[in-house]
């Protein structure tokens, strides 16, 4: 996918960025959450484009104590194992490393056994098992990984 663009998200990528959110997850952020994190919530706010179409996309925050927060990122089910998400996360790491940041973490559902693979593959290490830290109860692990 040579013709993968990494670029940040502008409020016309709202919709696209709604619908892989509601592909994506169980329990998807509230289309208004997505809008605030575009706008400005988020310090980062990423779109992975191939041919004008949006993939995927990640958001974070830079927090105290040079620590970025890989807040969310998805990519759409049909395009998948292609390596958007890694592209994904590379790109947000290196800008949060340009920021200043020495550490970056994420939550991920213990059942995601995809994504735990993925951020694995890239450096990050379950620090702490998060008891009930989801909505419908299902427990997270915390993973961090050095910059």
């Amino acid at each position: 996918m040579e013709d993968l663009k990494i670029r940040r998200a502008i409020p016309d990528d709202l919709n696209k960025v709604f619908e892989i959110e509601q592909k994506s997850f169980k329990r998807p952020y509230p289309k208004y959450y997505l809008a605030w994190l575009i706008k400005g919530l988020a310090d980062i706010f990423l779109v992975a484009e191939y041919k004008g179409q949006v993939l995927g996309y990640v958001a974070g925050r830079i927090e105290y104590n040079r620590l970025g927060h890989v807040i969310t990122i998805a990519v759409h089910p049909e395009w998948r194992r292609r390596g958007i998400g890694t592209k994904l996360m590379l790109y947000i790491m290196k800008l949060f490393r340009e920021y200043g940041c020495e550490r970056v973490y994420l939550e991920v559902r213990v059942s995601n056994l995809e994504a735990i693979r993925l951020y694995e593959k890239l450096g990050f290490r379950i620090t702490r098992l998060l008891k009930n830290y989801y909505e419908d109860g299902e427990d997270a692990y915390l993973m961090l990984r050095e910059l």
